[in-house]
């Protein structure tokens, strides 16, 4: 008797610890989620909120009636259509050049050896330290001096080299993917006669494809969200992003005399922001199984 009592108190022990534990982790996804999705929820309910309700103290968060003004207004002011499709050819093509690039120097590095290769990943990691602000000078000169200021080409060419914005990342998680599959298929390849790049496209990159669905999701984000080098390689871009700027700036500037030109433009600010991570919203909603696999598969724990 003495003993079923232990047992039955010992179980309920770890009951209450285990639910315990449970309400805890509950309580803290929680947390971390409000965190994180409070401010999209935030822009999303200013954007369809009426001027008024700004100098309401009666309204917060829930405007008081929802309204299309502020999105009429922001296609009134720009070409979204032509903003999107820049964006779209610019982001998805150099995306593409960089996961390809990065791919073939990640399995050179992880399946040749060669000399001085520890400091070719050495220069590697270096490159990705270093800030990027600190080449952008050198670059521009560069990319003067070879006539690609301007032109499309000026994003689309480093990204096919390996030099695109993160490359260095991109190969490094290749490259330590790559660690991860067995050498013994590629020398089974070999013995059927199979090259070095057949090996590469018909048993590495089926193999990776975790690797492959996160370096393309990483290079959209980062390609689609710059406008800065964008403005500064290519000019007259009218990407989506650098569309919603220029239209901002200039409602600021016709608000000038308004004292309350800040407060009244949060709306249409919100409005536009929103517009500007619609597409990246949907593009990672299509692949966000994929995504959650692609980082759990490569190791990928955040920086």
């Amino acid at each position: 008797m003495k003993i079923s009592r232990q047992i039955r108190h010992m179980t309920s022990k770890k009951e209450i610890k285990g639910r315990l534990f449970n309400l805890i982790s509950y309580a803290l996804l929680l947390i971390f989620g409000f965190v994180f999705i409070y401010p999209i929820v935030y822009m999303i309910l200013k954007s369809f909120m009426p001027k008024g309700d700004i100098f309401n103290p009666y309204v917060h968060l829930i405007p008081s009636r929802f309204v299309l003004d502020n999105y009429k207004l922001l296609f009134e002011k720009m070409n979204f259509f032509e903003g999107i499709g820049q964006s779209i050819l610019l982001t998805f093509t150099s995306a593409a050049l960089q996961v390809i690039s990065c791919g073939l120097m990640g399995y050179g590095l992880s399946r040749f050896d060669f000399k001085l290769k520890k400091l070719y990943i050495a220069l590697v990691i270096i490159s990705f330290v270093i800030p990027s602000q600190v080449l952008m000078i050198p670059t521009y000169l560069g990319y003067s001096e070879l006539g690609l200021i301007g032109s499309k080409l000026s994003f689309f060419l480093p990204a096919a080299f390996g030099q695109g914005l993160k490359s260095s990342i991109f190969i490094l998680i290749f490259y330590n993917f790559f660690n991860t599959i067995p050498r013994v298929l590629d020398e089974a390849a070999q013995i059927d006669g199979a090259s070095s790049l057949q090996i590469f496209l018909r048993i590495a990159i089926p193999l990776s494809i975790p690797a492959v669905i996160l370096t393309m999701i990483f290079s959209v984000v980062w390609y689609w969200n710059e406008s800065y080098l964008t403005t500064l390689y290519i000019g007259e871009a009218k990407t989506l992003p650098i569309q919603m700027a220029s239209v901002l700036s200039t409602m600021e500037n016709m608000a000038n005399k308004d004292p309350n030109a800040a407060m009244v433009n949060i709306p249409f600010k919100m409005a536009a922001n929103f517009v500007t991570i619609v597409p990246l919203l949907i593009f990672y909603s299509i692949l966000q199984k994929q995504f959650v696999e692609s980082v759990d598969k490569s190791g990928i724990t955040g920086e």
